[in-house]
C-alpha cells in the first residue's frame, strides 16, 4: 500500500544534497535524558554495545543506524528524544566496532548482516517477554531491518517497524554513488570504512587476536579502493562468506524480502535521494499487505527537514515515526 505523505521540505533546503548534508554538518544533538549504555557479549565471543533511553515498562523501540554511523548519530539521538516525549523507550544498537570501541573479531557489519539484530531481539524478549517491541532502521540499518523482517516472517513478536532511506537494491545504489556529486558521499564513506578497518587491525594486534588479525591483513592494501563495488568485493564479501560482490548484493538486497513481512511496516523513501535512483523503489505488487510505502518527492538521504524559518530546522521523521509507532501500539 502506498500512502500520501505529509512531508514538505524547508524552502531554504531546497535540494536533495542540502537536505542530506545539513544535519550531518550542523545538527548538534545532546544525549537524551535517562540514557545508559550496556555491553552484550555475543555467542561468537565478541560484543555489541547498546544505548538505552528511558526506563519503566513502556513499549521499547530498537533503533538501527546506517553505514559508518552509530548510536551517537544525530538522527538516532534525535529520535530517541522524540520517542521518550511520546512515552516510548528505545534502545540503539551499535553495529560491531561502531560504538567507539573496536570489536574483537575480524567480522564487521554489512547490509545483509541480521545475526546481531536477531541476537538483540532475542535478548530483549527474554528479559521482557510481555513488553511491546518495535524496530526502526535508517539507510543500511533500514536494509538490515527489512531483510530481517522478511527472513523471520511470523516468528517475530513486534507491533510495528519503520525503515527510512533504504538501499533496497545494493548494486544500483553502489553504481549511483559513482556518479556526479554523489561521488563526494562515496569518498567520505570509503575513507571512514578504511579507517575503521585500520583501527580494527591495530586493536586485534593489541589484544593478541593473531588469527583474526591475519584475516584483515589478507585483504591487502585498501588505500587504492575507490568504489563500493571494489570495497564490497575485496572486504565485505571475503570477510563474511560471500562468493564475491555480486553474491553479496544479490543475497543482501532487501527488496526481495518485502513480500514476506508480517509486521506492520512503514517504508519512507525520498525520490530525490542522492544515494539511489527510482529504480530501487518497489511496486505495490512487490510488498506484503503489512507494508506501507511512503514516497516523498524531496527529502534527500535521511534528511526530511521541514520548517519555514532558516536555520531553525524541523525534523519531520521525529514526528512521522512516533506517529506511526503509536498508532500501531494502541492497536
Amino acid at each position: 500500500m502506498q500512502t500520501k505523505t505529509t512531508f514538505k521540505p524547508a524552502w531554504w533546503l531546497g535540494n536533495s544534497h542540502l537536505q542530506t548534508i545539513y544535519p550531518a554538518l550542523f545538527r548538534k544533538t545532546p544525549n537524551p535524558p535517562d540514557y545508559r549504555r550496556e555491553r552484550l557479549g555475543t555467542p561468537d565471543h565478541d560484543f555489541i554495545d547498546i544505548d538505552y533511553c528511558g526506563t519503566g515498562k513502556q513499549p521499547l523501540v530498537m533503533l538501527i543506524h546506517g553505514l559508518t554511523g552509530s548510536s551517537q548519530s544525530g538522527y538516532i539521538k534525535g529520535l530517541q528524544s522524540a520517542l521518550l516525549k511520546q512515552g516510548l523507550r528505545s534502545v540503539a544498537l551499535n553495529f560491531r566496532g561502531c560504538s567507539g570501541s573496536p570489536n574483537n573479531r575480524a567480522r564487521s557489519y554489512h547490509s545483509g548482516e541480521t545475526e546481531d539484530i536477531q541476537f538483540l531481539y532475542q535478548t530483549l524478549r527474554l528479559r521482557e517477554p510481555d513488553t511491546p517491541l518495535a524496530v526502526v532502521g535508517f539507510s543500511l540499518g533500514g536494509n538490515v531491518v527489512l531483510k530481517w523482517l522478511g527472513e523471520q516472517g511470523s516468528r517475530l513478536d513486534l507491533f510495528a517497524a519503520v525503515a527510512v532511506s533504504v538501499p533496497l537494491l545494493l548494486g544500483i545504489c553502489a553504481t549511483k554513488l559513482d556518479k556526479g556529486f554523489s561521488k563526494l558521499y562515496r569518498g567520505n564513506l570509503l575513507n571512514e570504512l578504511k579507517a575503521y578497518m585500520h583501527t580494527k587491525l591495530q586493536h586485534l594486534d593489541s589484544i593478541g587476536q593473531a588469527q583474526e588479525a591475519v584475516k584483515i591483513r589478507a585483504l591487502g592494501d585498501l588505500s587504492a579502493i575507490g568504489s563500493f563495488w571494489q570495497y564490497d568485493d575485496r572486504v565485505v564479501a571475503k570477510l563474511h562468506g560471500f562468493n564475491d560482490v555480486h553474491d553479496y548484493y544479490r543475497r543482501s538486497s532487501s527488496r526481495q524480502y518485502l513480500k514476506s513481512i508480517t509486521v506492520p511496516t512503514l517504508v519512507i523513501q525520498a525520490i530525490d535521494d542522492p544515494f539511489m535512483t527510482q529504480e530501487v523503489l518497489p511496486g505495490r505488487n512487490e510488498v506484503s499487505p503489512q507494508v506501507q510505502l511512503e514516497f516523498t518527492k524531496h527529502g534527500g538521504h535521511v534528511g526530511f527537514i521541514s520548517g519555514s524559518i532558516p536555520f531553525r530546522p524541523e525534523y519531520w521523521l521525529e514526528r512521522r515515526i512516533p506517529e506511526f509507532l503509536l498508532g500501531h501500539a494502541a492497536a
